[in-house]
């Protein structure tokens, strides 16, 4: 497999052969791997610095400080996961890893806050680092812009309006995670998993990875390739919220991450996804006159919460 690197700068000029060039590169590994690099984005290298440092100093925060702000206690599912809370492959433990989740943060009181529409509500941040929310919540809105400027390359390869996808992001459920990979010793296969063999649930994933690398896409042929840290660039795939949309047109493929032992590893997913009510059924020509799509309509927000809830053995447990 092949997970090649493409510049969207031309996303970012006012030049339509550019951007045309651009959305048939991110179209055509879209239709086989479903996985690319980028570079040629507006998010420096001195922010992910920032975030990194950001990322380090929460997860060095005391258990008891972090668990202030379990994801158990957020009704919409944001704050922090504990090792083992997510467990992505079913065959397999929970997944060797903690992370914080956040999101759109609307105040208790919000008219799109209750129980038809369970994953808006406020976000769980920590007392004890300064800074935190305004920093969480810059840099989320940054990486919702790229993954828009992402998006509208995809509309132009399907001849819609290239703001197309725009008037769908007013209140997203776009999430952006830290994860972090504590250390392991033990070198066995299984136990060296820090996440398991899965697609991603929603739209479009942006991965930044640290230099210790572990990430692996499975190819046509079921063998693990790795998709190595480049530096200054994200790693983009398609989530299965995106096939269904796209008829399939547009593959999900299954990833995974290897811990190597003796070595702590960091990433921060961002998770492109629309609002709750957004319609995602099959997208225009995505298939072909006369044929019917293959999947059912399904509002956004009911196909994440699905997905979380086949995920989350808390959230199996509530329900």
């Amino acid at each position: 497999m092949n997970i090649p690197l493409i510049d969207i700068s031309p996303l970012y000029q006012q030049d339509h052969d550019g951007k045309v060039q651009v959305a048939n590169a991110i179209d055509h590994t879209c239709q086989h791997s479903g996985f690319f690099y980028i570079t040629g984005h507006p998010i420096s290298r001195e922010r992910m610095a920032d975030m990194r440092q950001l990322a380090e100093e929460f997860f060095a925060l005391p258990a008891a400080e972090k668990l202030k702000i379990n994801i158990r206690l957020s009704a919409n599912h944001r704050g922090y996961g504990e090792t083992a809370a997510e467990q992505l492959d079913p065959s397999h433990p929970g997944d060797w890893k903690e992370s914080f989740d956040m999101g759109l943060n609307l105040p208790a009181d919000h008219p799109l806050i209750g129980p038809e529409r369970p994953l808006y509500g406020p976000n769980q941040y920590p007392d004890a680092i300064e800074g935190f929310q305004a920093k969480m919540e810059a840099h989320y809105w940054d990486m919702l812009a790229l993954g828009k400027n992402i998006l509208s390359a995809l509309a132009i390869a399907l001849e819609l309006d290239e703001t197309f996808f725009d008037d769908k992001f007013d209140h997203p459920l776009s999430v952006l995670r830290f994860l972090h990979y504590p250390e392991r010793p033990d070198t066995t296969a299984q136990a060296a998993m820090g996440a398991g063999a899965h697609s991603d649930y929603g739209c479009i994933t942006i991965l930044w990875q640290d230099e210790i690398g572990g990430l692996q896409v499975q190819d046509v042929n079921g063998h693990w390739v790795d998709a190595p840290p480049i530096a200054d660039t994200f790693v983009i795939n398609i989530g299965n919220m995106m096939a269904r949309w796209s008829n399939d047109r547009y593959k999900s493929t299954p990833h995974r991450v290897y811990s190597p032992s003796g070595a702590e590893r960091y990433s921060m997913p961002f998770f492109v996804e629309p609002d709750f009510d957004t319609d995602v059924s099959c997208l225009p020509n995505c298939c072909s006159e006369g044929e019917t799509p293959k999947y059912e309509p399904i509002s956004a927000g009911d196909w994440m919460i699905y997905c979380f809830n086949s995920t989350y053995a808390y959230r199996a447990e509530e329900s």
